[in-house]
């Protein structure tokens, strides 16, 4: 494989999330509105400067990121649109950079977005995919949980895992959500007896296993290093990126993700190890993708994931801080907004704006992702480093 181009020159800056709620009325368009308003008042970039937008989302209906162009009165030069789920985060930030890095846009606005109530999540896994339309729903299991009750069972059988390694990585995201007011659940601790005694929905998946549906918004701005230290903004540099889709389709279940084919190409590009990285923040809507994660961005060998939680401190003030908010476990599911939580925690905690604790001396922080799930696997990955400007 060719090496990565460089990301030199690009900076990610303002990290902005619209206060999820557990249910909402509103459409998502105004979510996506509060981020765009949240960003131009953190930048102080006038809204008419902003040129480029790259949207996602589960519940806008028939609109895409051309249509909020008018509901928001923008004319960008670059627009995108990323209906990609839990990678769409990484994908937005990639695909902006490079605009920036061509002159195709100078200042890109990155949003995810969504809405959630009983109706709109009753369409949204009624008409998820032609997969689950033709091959799931037909059987009478409609959603998420059946499918990553299989592929954590398969884990458990491949490599012994047990329920307690996937509650160590529930714990944890609870004792990091504490501090965070925008966690739904950060106030309702969670200890390893309570993960265990959690009702069965789909075994072995049980309640704390299963993100919480909600509405909220996450976003950030790209733009070149040279504006961002003008405009006085605490910014990121990309270290490095990776993307993949449909990786190892003719495994029988998933039991590994894209990130395994293009982790040693992530690294070269950002010459850096694994235990350089000071906060990883995964995408995580059920603990064994998380755990997947760990294992293929090169953290320990494949199947090694419930040992190497065992024998570390997942907190945010512990020797490997994860998923530093309190992940999606413990902040809730707005939709499409998951996808970009990992960037955006990444970039919080490297420029040293948290919503909750801060990792003592971050400077470097992985994010990654993982989208739209078929019958045994998502099929979309990626993974992005960012570093503190200096």
């Amino acid at each position: 494989m060719a090496p990565i181009a460089s990301y030199q020159g690009v900076a990610v800056a303002c990290p902005v999330t619209v206060p999820y709620q557990r249910s909402s009325e509103r459409q998502a368009h105004w979510f996506f509105g509060r981020a765009l308003a949240a960003l131009v008042e953190a930048s102080g970039i006038a809204k008419d400067a902003i040129d480029g937008l790259a949207c996602s989302s589960f519940t806008l209906g028939s609109d895409t990121t051309v249509a909020l162009t008018e509901h928001f009165d923008m004319s960008p030069r670059w627009i995108e649109w990323l209906p990609t789920g839990g990678a769409s985060g990484v994908m937005a930030l990639r695909r902006a950079a490079r605009a920036v890095q061509c002159g195709d846009a100078s200042v890109v606005a990155c949003i995810a977005a969504d809405t959630a109530n009983a109706q709109t999540f009753a369409k949204l896994v009624g008409d998820f995919s032609r997969f689950s339309n033709e091959a799931v729903l037909p059987q009478g299991k409609a959603g998420p949980n059946g499918i990553f009750a299989l592929i954590t069972d398969n884990y458990m059988r491949c490599f012994g895992a047990r329920r307690e390694d996937f509650g160590r990585i529930a714990v944890a995201q609870r004792a990091n959500a504490a501090d965070n007011p925008n966690a739904l659940l950060g106030g309702k601790p969670l200890d390893m007896a309570g993960y265990l005694a959690a009702p069965p929905i789909v075994a072995p998946i049980h309640m704390f296993d299963c993100v919480m549906p909600c509405a909220g918004a996450e976003a950030f701005l790209v733009m070149s290093e040279a504006r961002a230290r003008e405009l006085g903004l605490k910014g990121a540099r990309i270290m490095g990126a990776i993307e993949r889709h449909n990786a190892y389709f003719a495994d029988p279940v998933a039991i590994r993700g894209g990130w395994a084919m293009d982790a040693d190409a992530l690294w070269a590009q950002a010459g850096i190890a694994p235990g350089d990285v000071d906060c990883l923040q995964t995408y995580d809507d059920y603990p064994v993708i998380s755990a997947m994660q760990i294992e293929d961005l090169g953290f320990c060998a494949k199947g090694e994931a419930p040992a190497f939680v065992a024998a570390r401190d997942l907190t945010v003030t512990g020797d490997f801080p994860h998923n530093t908010c309190g992940g999606q476990l413990s902040c809730g599911q707005a939709g499409a907004a998951g996808g970009f939580l990992p960037v955006v925690e990444a970039l919080r905690q490297v420029t040293g704006q948290p919503l909750g604790a801060q990792v003592p001396g971050a400077r470097v922080a992985l994010a990654s992702g993982y989208g739209m799930v078929t019958y045994d696997r998502c099929l979309a990955t990626g993974a992005a480093l960012l570093e503190a400007l200096p």
